[in-house]
Formats: structure tokens, sequence, C-alpha cells
């Protein structure tokens, strides 16, 4: 018994000092975006106690319902971009010439911080000089696009680095998961007559959905309090065109100075992001994870 409680102990020893981190860096901001939401302040002066005036405000403003619809359009862009990440890592899990040097060239946009590939994509879209529209002139397009200045077409330039940043992440943690699986496995469905297809469909997919769940959750709610690259190439415009929620809760706290309203904005997108991770997971959920 005595030595039960010395291990939990050192045990609790172990684990106070991340415990304490976690609360100082985590815990204790979201309680006090919570209280400052519920307050008129501008940053620097007194604060007002205005109860759920902000939240009023915010079930009325048209550009935070825009914000957030374009929030949810860059998670479902995500989503359905995790397809392609996975059949990238099945080709590359199997035997394939060259798979290691293409694991390291997609692990490239990990490398970089979100302002160069921001600059580099500003530089890719550039209305006169910028290499897509070049490319496009050289084919006979002679109306080519301002990637980043049309309101109708921004938003989707936005989201195509987006998804080539966190290209490398995704196939990493797909490629892993599909080199986990026991070989025995394949080896028996090969020899019971089962062709690539089945192979990836019928075993391999099934035997990695635990993963694939993950990264469906980090993909939405990544995209949900997406706001770096978004801020460095259009900063959220034309027009609100590329708003984002947190770009939107950025403009309001730092640029307009209501950081009342600006926590108010930031709680509701923590609140969105528990609410789309908890419908996640119920409609995903197996029977397996029930009975567990």
């Amino acid at each position: 018994m005595d030595k039960v409680m010395s291990d939990k102990r050192v045990i609790a020893l172990y684990v106070l000092p991340a415990l304490l981190l976690i609360v100082i860096l985590v815990y204790i901001p979201i309680i006090m975006t919570g209280y400052y939401s519920l307050m008129k302040w501008d940053g620097i002066g007194e604060r007002t106690f205005i109860a759920l005036d902000n939240y009023r405000q915010l079930l009325k403003d048209n550009m935070f319902w825009k914000s957030v619809y374009h929030s949810f359009l860059l998670a479902v862009f995500s989503v359905f971009s995790l397809g392609g990440y996975l059949v990238v890592s099945l080709i590359l899990a199997g035997k394939v010439k060259g798979a290691n040097i293409l694991r390291k060239i997609y692990l490239i946009p990990m490398l970089l911080s979100s302002v160069a590939i921001a600059q580099l994509w500003l530089r890719i879209y550039h209305p006169s000089n910028g290499m897509l529209n070049q490319l496009l002139s050289f084919l006979g397009v002679e109306d080519t696009p301002n990637w980043l200045a049309d309101p109708s077409i921004v938003l989707y330039s936005v989201f195509i680095p987006i998804i080539w940043q966190y290209a490398g992440f995704y196939i990493l943690i797909y490629y892993a998961a599909l080199k986990n699986i026991p070989s025995s496995i394949i080896e028996a469905a090969i020899i019971d007559g089962a062709n690539p297809w089945q192979l990836a469909y019928k075993i391999k997919l099934p035997l990695i959905a635990g993963v694939i769940k993950v990264t469906v959750v980090l993909a939405v709610v990544g995209s949900l309090k997406y706001f770096d690259l978004i801020y460095v190439m259009t900063g959220g415009g034309p027009d609100g065109a590329s708003e984002v929620i947190a770009s939107y809760m950025y403009q309001k706290a730092f640029r307009s100075f209501n950081f009342g309203y600006g926590s108010a904005i930031a709680f509701s997108l923590l609140i969105l992001c528990i609410a789309a991770t908890w419908l996640i997971r119920k409609l995903t959920h197996t029977e397996e994870e029930v009975q567990y």
C-alpha cells in the first residue's frame, strides 16, 4: 500500500509542471477571454460590465456570420483534401520507386513559416508578374484574373496555399499509420486473392479509421481557427471577401480596439470548435467505441 502511494506521489510530481503550464497557458486565458467578453473595453481604459450585450450584437453582425461561413467552407475544403492526402499516402506506403524522396518533398511546406508561404504565393498570384498569370498568358488567356483582388475568387485563391501548406503533415500521419499495419495481415489478404483496390478499401482503411477520424477533427478545428496566412495575404479583404473568424476577431480587438467584442468573437470560436469536435465524434463513433 505504501509503495502504491509513493508511486502516485512520484507520478504527480512529474505531471504537476505540465499541468501548471496547461492551466496557466490554456485554461486561465480561456476564463479571462470569457470574462472580457462580458465587458465594454478598449484594452487600455476602464472596463464596463455589459453582460451579454456583445453576444447580442454578435448575433446581428452580418460580417461575423460571413466570416463563420468562410471558416466552415475552409473546413469543408480541408476535409475533402484529406482524401487526396490519403491516396498519396497509400501510394507512398506501397513499393514505389522514389517514395523516400517524395516524402521529403511533401514535407517541405512544413519547414516554412506561414509568412514565408504567404510571401511565396503572393508572388505566384501577382496580377502582372506572377508565375500563374504568366503561364495563363502563355496558354493564350488574355484576361487573366487578379486572384487576390477579385471578391468572387479570392477566398478559393487563399484556400489553395493553406491546403498545400498542410499536405505534408497529413501525408506523414497517414503514411506512419499505414506502415504500422502488421505485414502478416497484408500478406494474408494477398494470399486470399485481394487486389490492390480491395487491399486498400477493405483492409488498410478500416485499420486506420481511428487515425482518419483524428485527422478530420484536426482539419476542421484547424480551419475554424486559421488566421496567419490569410492575414498576411489579404487581411480579410477585399471588402471582407476572405474574412474568417480569427481575422475578424483580430480586426475588432486590435484594429478597432474593441477588446470586449473581440473577446466575444474569440469565445464564440472556442464554442464552435468544441461543438464541431463533438459532432464529428458523434457522427463517426463505432459500436466498438460505444462498448468500450
